[in-house]
Formats: C-alpha cells, structure tokens, sequence
C-alpha cells in the first residue's frame, strides 16, 4: 500500500476513537480516503485519529446500543458524499461476565454485548447493502477476533466471543450471497492487539510480559498492521479473497 491508493474511496469506520480504529482512521486518511469515523463517547480519540487529514473525515457520533443509532449512522454517513464505498464494522464492547456473577448483570451484559457487536453492524450491512447492490460495487470488512474460531482464553469474555462468532458468519452470508453482485466481503481476525483493552484484559493473565512469552513472535500484534490488512482490503482490488477470514495473530493460532 502506498499514499494514495484510496483517493476517492469513502470508508464508514465504526470504532474510530481509539484501539485497532484509531490507528485504522488515521492510515484510511494517509491513503487518500474520505473516511466517516464513528465514535461512541470518546470524540478527543476520533478527532486525534483524524488529525492528519480533517478535511477529508467527517465525525459522527453514535451509541450503537441504541434502537435505531446505526440507521441514524448510516443515513448521515451516505448523505456526507452520495455514497459510500466500504464499511468497516470495527466497533465493539468486550464486557467482563463472569458466570457466577449476578443474574441482571448476566442478561445485561449480554444483552448489551450483541446489541453492540452483532445487531449493530448487522443493521449498517442491511441499509448498505441495497446501496452497494444498486452501485454493483460494495466492500464489507468485519472485524471479528480469533475468539470466534478457537474460543475466548477468559471465561468472563464468553459473550464476546460469541459475539465475533456470529459476526464471522454474517460477513461469510454476504460474500457468498452476493460476490456475483459486485459485494465484496472479508472477515479480519486479529489475535492479541496491543491495544488498552488488551492491556488491561493482560492482567488476567500474569501481566504482558506473561502474555509475550506465550506468542510466538513475542510480542502482541502492532495494531498499525491490522490496520495495513484494512486498508489493502478497502482498495476494493483483491476480489478473489472475498469470502476470506484473515488471520492476524503472528502464528500463535494456525488454522
């Protein structure tokens, strides 16, 4: 990838304040692109992760928890430029449950939990995809996580494992639904990002030098080549790895 192979595209990313979105929004604007970046409540995240290029992003704020939040999304995201070219369904929430902890905090938790990682970017798919069939041109990057595939190490995170799961196969009905119909769809799933939230989830587990000495490459995964894999797949160019799961994870999880 090099500066400028996203002139043009316009790219709505969820999770822009911060994490794998941050590093994500800022490369999408390195590129070229016109990105609309979504945050949740961290707009001083969203804004620092647009810095670079404020011209060419366009801010939008959204509780993707919230009935109807990612239509709002979508509409104000479409109406910035006529169109949108890929969405990249990158938000979501990782809440700690475990299974002997209240039964409230149980069903809200998970309750909350596919509300964020599921229904939302289930309902961004469905208000984009008559816009992408109508274009016959369309890209959907999901972000899932190898959780999906192999099961979270920590019991507390079963629901967003879960949650990746189901968005996995969301992503995989698309491109096999609609590849013929110019939609493009891939599925990136990173191992352990360096990011605050595994930071913090690292604790757990004997602290990050603990969590290194596990991978094979001892290190997490730079969440800048995450955002490498996005932005090669945002090109809109690697047609034949539609369908694709993308593992991102330094050899630590080979399928």
């Amino acid at each position: 990838m090099t500066r400028g192979d996203l002139d043009g595209r316009v790219i709505l990313l969820t999770g822009a304040s911060g994490g794998i979105g941050a590093v994500t929004a800022a490369m999408l604007l390195e590129r070229g692109a016109h990105v609309v970046a979504h945050y949740g409540h961290n707009r001083t995240g969203a804004e620092a992760a647009c810095a670079s290029a404020p011209e060419r992003a366009l801010l939008l704020q959204a509780d993707l928890a919230e009935p109807g939040a990612t239509r709002r999304l979508w509409a104000e995201a479409l109406a910035w430029q006529g169109r949108v070219d890929v969405l990249v369904a990158n938000a979501a929430v990782a809440l700690s449950l475990p299974f002997d902890g209240s039964d409230a905090d149980w069903d809200e938790g998970w309750e909350r939990t596919f509300r964020t990682n599921v229904m939302a970017p289930a309902n961004l798919v469905r208000a984009a995809l008559p816009h992408f069939l109508e274009r016959r041109s369309g890209t959907l990057i999901s972000i899932s996580s190898w959780a999906a595939q192999r099961g979270s190490a920590l019991a507390v995170h079963t629901a967003y494992a879960a949650s990746k799961a189901a968005l996995h196969n969301l992503t995989q009905t698309i491109a096999r639904n609609h590849s013929a119909d110019g939609v493009l769809a891939y599925v990136v799933a990173p191992g352990i990002v360096r990011t605050p939230m595994s930071e913090i989830s690292a604790t757990a587990r004997g602290g990050i030098e603990a969590v290194n000495a596990l991978l094979p490459l001892g290190e997490m995964v730079p969440p800048s080549e995450v955002a490498e894999v996005i932005a090669g797949l945002s090109t809109g160019r690697l047609r034949h790895l539609t369908g694709a799961t993308l593992d991102i994870n330094g050899a630590a999880n080979i399928r």
